[in-house]
């Protein structure tokens, strides 16, 4: 029971992470979106995968380089993938905000990333995956398990409807003052499509388990196997945002702020949020040279401290997933379900949902206390297998 118990905690450990990692963001001043996002993105998706499996694998870039190019291409295809979906992850919080946004967006992720690689193993069994949906459903562990999958994308449905309560009941004024730009239809729409996009990064990794076996034959722990495979699936979500962020810059005429010491005047009103402009109707004050000097330390440390804590979502998945047995599957299940709790209760501290009716404070610790009882199910049958109750 002890490893079962040990892999939800990793688990927790990186839903924790994932759930905090927009919170430093707020620290960034005088940015625009794609520029924080591409700073931090370089700390997530390049520096840290580097760096972690640098130093706790055996021979990392030998390993890299005895693979294929299936074995290379796979994980890199998806993590671009990965990536289309995580340029909107941060559209769904600016327009949902971080608890109800995070919540729809990985809800879509985790019934997506979950389900369709034992489906689709029944259709194409060479999918480096454990067992079949079939398989996993004949055993009595198994049942429990996808039980507990049952009972998360539940508790993800009622997080939803607590979103949709707080757009029907709240005032236009108390939208505004816990998320700026809160539009419910628009959101979810953003939501919908970066979740789907998002659950890529489980294929990939999926496809990256022969990169974590030989790891593990080049003399690497198990339990650190998984970070060479993180360096393939990032590079590839690094590159589709790399592309975009830089556009933005052009289109935008702000890649001078990675460098510059003060803002132009045209860009005195980018707040942390997304780089949006006010938009109270108030003429605009000619900015002062206050207004205009960007804290180019400070938001170059803020942007790494949330890509770095965005990097230790997946070095805890990895860790966790090795603690699963055969129910790896359910891995991305419980990863998503911590985040949308991790996630919703920074919500709480924000007060992203002050204001709303007590129907919708109600359904969304409702859909929280689900989630977080579909984790001990999922656990417990992970801990069934574990202990041999495989029955069926």
């Amino acid at each position: 029971m002890g490893s079962a118990l040990l892999g939800v905690f990793f688990h927790w450990l990186g839903g924790l992470a994932s759930g905090s990692f927009y919170v430093p963001y707020k620290g960034v001043k005088k940015w625009s979106w794609e520029t924080y996002w591409l700073v931090g993105g370089f700390f997530s998706w390049i520096i840290c995968p580097l760096f972690f499996a640098s130093i706790l694998t055996k021979d990392v870039f030998g390993v890299l380089s005895s693979q294929s190019t299936a074995v290379l291409g796979w994980p890199f295809l998806f993590g671009m993938l990965w990536g289309t979906g995580g340029l909107t992850f941060g559209l769904a919080m600016r327009y949902l905000g971080m608890s109800l946004g995070m919540g729809v967006a990985l809800g879509y992720c985790a019934a997506f990333g979950t389900l369709l690689p034992p489906a689709l193993k029944m259709i194409w069994p060479e999918i480096p995956v454990d067992e079949t949906i079939a398989q996993i459903a004949a055993s009595a562990p198994g049942r429990v398990t996808l039980l507990g999958v049952g009972v998360c994308l539940l508790g993800i449905v009622i997080a939803a409807m607590a979103g949709s309560a707080k757009e029907s009941e709240m005032s236009a004024e108390d939208k505004q003052k816990s998320v700026a730009e809160f539009d419910f239809k628009k959101g979810i729409l953003v939501a919908t499509f970066s979740g789907i996009m998002s659950s890529c990064f489980s294929f990939g990794l999926t496809a990256a388990k022969p990169i974590a076996a030989a790891s593990v034959a080049a003399g690497t722990d198990v339990i650190w196997s998984g970070l060479p495979m993180l360096i393939v699936v990032m590079l590839g979500g690094f590159t589709t945002n790399f592309i975009w962020c830089v556009l933005l810059n052009f289109k935008n005429k702000t890649g001078y702020q990675y460098l510059a010491s003060e803002a132009r005047p045209e860009h005195a009103g980018l707040v942390a949020s997304g780089g949006e402009h006010g938009d109270s109707g108030a003429p605009a004050a000619a900015p002062t040279t206050s207004d205009l000097r960007i804290p180019q330390l400070g938001n170059y440390l803020f942007s790494a401290l949330a890509g770095t804590t965005w990097y230790f979502q997946f070095f805890f998945y990895t860790m966790g997933e090795t603690k699963m047995g055969k129910f790896g599957f359910a891995s991305w299940t419980l990863h998503m379900a911590s985040i949308i709790i991790f996630s919703t209760l920074w919500g709480f501290y924000f007060k992203e949902w002050k204001g709303s009716s007590a129907k919708a404070s109600g359904l969304i610790k409702l859909g929280i206390a689900t989630l977080i009882i579909s984790t001990i199910i999922v656990g417990y049958g992970t801990y069934m297998k574990g202990s041999g109750g495989g029955g069926h």
